[in-house]
């Protein structure tokens, strides 16, 4: 029978594997940026509807996939240089057995231990090779591969971006519904967009120092800062259409 008033619960939970939900806030920040500049500058330009759902929709998805496209990339070339270096540690291991010991030896010292205990570790530690390199891979070339999934950043990106770009065209999309006059679409897409983006920054938070309220403000302030050079933009050259 367990006591149950010497149960203590862990505040924190060890999570392995792939997460998912840094990969889509940042791609559903740059999904919301990107689709509200767009629209933002064709409305600076004062061009019709069916241009704004055009342009939208063509840089939603097109950039998208160049997002997902990159991010894919970038996770495999990191995997196959930790793979690169990971199997140069394993020969090393043989080649230069006493140079590779004497790094372990420093990396526990700077842990604190001396002495019996400092000769235990290493013991311990150079008696499993795996064990040895996810030490040197860790300490000596500050590399994991952990939340790391090429596949699976990119889909989660690409979704994301989809799914927070579409917030500032539905506006237009939905107009014949909601039969706003032009003004009005543009300011319900000003007010959706910038939620939204409070939205992703607040959740972005968690990855990073911010407080919540600050990261959502900041990422918002972001996204109104690259509409306003779109529109600026589109007004200055509206005369060219």
């Amino acid at each position: 029978m367990v006591d149950e008033s010497t149960h203590v619960e862990h505040p924190e939970e060890h999570q392995e594997g792939y997460l998912w939900i840094s990969d889509f806030v940042y791609g559903g920040i740059d999904g919301a940026v990107t689709t509200f500049a767009v629209v933002a500058g064709v409305e600076g330009a004062s061009l019709s509807i069916p241009i704004i759902l055009i342009l939208g929709f063509a840089n939603l998805f097109a950039d998208g996939l160049s997002m997902a496209a990159g991010k894919y990339s970038s996770d495999k070339a990191e995997l196959e240089q930790y793979k690169k270096i990971r199997e140069m540690e394993y020969r090393h291991l043989e080649q230069f057995k006493e140079h590779e010991t004497e790094e372990v030896r420093e990396i526990m010292s700077e842990y604190g231990f001396k002495g019996q205990d400092l000769e235990n570790a290493i013991r311990v530690i150079t008696s499993d090779a795996d064990k040895w390199v996810d030490l040197m891979m860790k300490h000596e070339f500050n590399l994991s591969p952990e939340n790391v999934d090429p596949i699976k950043g990119a889909a989660v990106t690409y979704l994301a971006f989809i799914l927070i770009g579409l917030i500032p065209l539905m506006g237009y999309v939905l107009n014949p519904v909601l039969q706003l006059e032009r003004t009005g679409i543009f300011i319900l897409t000003i007010v959706s967009t910038f939620i939204a983006l409070f939205v992703v920054g607040a959740v972005k938070s968690r990855f990073t120092m911010e407080k919540w309220f600050i990261a959502g403000v900041e990422t918002a302030l972001i996204g109104g800062a690259a509409a306003a050079v779109s529109y600026g933009i589109g007004f200055l050259l509206r005369g060219l259409a």
